[in-house]
C-alpha cells in the first residue's frame, strides 16, 4: 500500500475532526493508502512535522484550517522529493477550500483527495522567511481572524468573525504606504492592502475567477484608498459592488513581487494568522511551489 502522512490540527474549527476522522481514514485506506496520523500541539508544529517526515510518504494530507495548510505548505516548499498535498478543510473561513472548490464535508473532501489530480499552486514568501498560501494583508478587519477568541470560533463559526469585525469598526485607521510593484509605484493612504492568490478573502470578499490564476507566477495586489468623505466611501462601495477594480478608490493589479514601505510599523496578517508589525514588507511569488489535490475537472 502507498504511505500517507495524515496531519491533524485538533484545535481547528469547531473540533469536528473527532466525529469524522474515522470515516476519513477509511476513505484513504479503501483507496490503497496506509495512513499514519500526526497531531499538532501548537503554532509551528505543522511546518516542523512536515519538514521532518514528509519525504517518507507518497501523499501528505492535512486536516485543519487555512493556517494549518499555510504551515504545511511552508514545510513542503523547497523540500526535495516533496509529496503531493491534500487538504481537508476544518477551519472557520476556509478561503483556500472555497477557491479550490473543496467540500466542507470531511468525507467528501477526503474522496476528492483520494481520487483527484495534483494541481500546481503558487505560494508567497514573506520578507524572505515564512510562507503564505493565499493572502498577506494589512488594514481593515485583517486582524479579526487571529484576534477572535478560539472558543468563539468553535462555538459560533463564521458569525464570530462578523461580531468581532463590527466591534472593530470604530477603530478603523489608515496607513500611509509606498507600494512598489512590477508595473510601477503607488503612494497614498490605504485602509486595506492585500497580496493574494485566492478568489476568497475572509469568507467575505470574492474575486471573479477569471481575474485569478493560482499558478501563473503572479499575485493579485488589492489596494483600497482611505475615504476622505462620504462621497469617497460611497464610491468605494459602488466599485466593489460593480466589481470595478480600476477605480479611484480600489485598485487590483497583478505582480510577481511587491514591496510596502510605511513610516510607522503596521500590523499584518498571513493566511489568517498574526504576521507581526513591520515598516518594510517584501512579498515574492514562489511559482508552482506545491502540488495540491483537487477534483480532476479543476485541473
Amino acid at each position: 500500500m502507498k504511505k500517507l502522512m495524515f496531519l491533524v490540527n485538533p484545535n481547528a474549527g469547531k473540533g469536528g475532526w473527532r466525529s469524522s476522522v474515522g470515516a476519513v481514514l477509511e476513505v484513504f485506506y479503501s483507496a490503497g493508502y496506509l495512513p499514519e496520523v500526526y497531531f499538532t500541539a501548537g503554532p509551528g508544529d505543522a511546518t516542523r512535522l512536515t519538514r521532518e517526515n514528509a519525504q517518507r510518504y507518497e501523499l501528505l494530507v492535512c486536516m485543519g484550517g487555512d493556517g494549518t495548510l499555510s504551515e504545511v505548505a511552508s514545510g513542503l516548499t523547497g523540500l526535495p522529493g516533496a509529496p503531493e498535498l491534500g487538504y481537508i478543510p476544518m477551519g472557520t473561513a476556509n478561503d483556500v477550500a472555497t477557491c479550490l472548490h473543496l467540500s466542507r464535508d470531511p468525507v467528501e473532501a477526503a474522496e476528492t483527495v483520494a481520487t483527484g489530480k495534483a494541481m500546481p499552486m503558487d505560494i508567497g514568501c514573506f520578507n524572505g522567511g515564512s510562507c503564505f498560501t493565499y493572502v498577506a494583508a494589512f488594514g481593515a478587519f485583517t486582524d479579526v481572524s487571529y484576534q477572535t477568541p478560539q472558543q468563539n470560533k468553535q462555538a459560533l463559526g463564521h458569525l464570530a468573525y462578523v461580531i468581532e469585525g463590527v466591534a472593530r469598526l470604530p477603530k478603523l485607521a489608515a496607513a500611509h504606504a509606498v507600494v512598489e510593484y512590477d508595473g510601477g509605484v503607488i503612494e497614498g493612504d490605504f485602509i486595506f492592502g492585500g497580496v493574494t492568490n485566492s478568489t476568497s478573502l475572509a469568507g467575505m470578499i470574492h474575486l471573479d475567477e477569471e481575474l485569478v490564476s493560482l499558478s501563473d507566477g503572479e499575485f493579485e495586489l488589492l489596494l483600497v484608498r482611505t475615504p476622505q468623505n462620504f462621497v469617497d466611501l460611497q464610491a468605494a462601495f459602488t466599485e466593489f459592488l460593480k466589481k470595478n477594480y480600476d477605480g479611484e478608490q480600489i485598485k487590483l493589479l497583478h505582480t510577481r513581487e511587491v514591496r510596502f514601505s510605511f513610516p510607522q510599523p503596521v500590523a499584518w496578517t498571513r493566511d489568517g494568522e498574526n504576521g507581526g508589525e513591520h515598516s518594510e514588507v517584501h512579498l515574492k511569488n514562489i511559482h508552482n511551489a506545491i502540488r495540491i489535490r483537487v477534483s480532476p475537472d479543476r485541473c
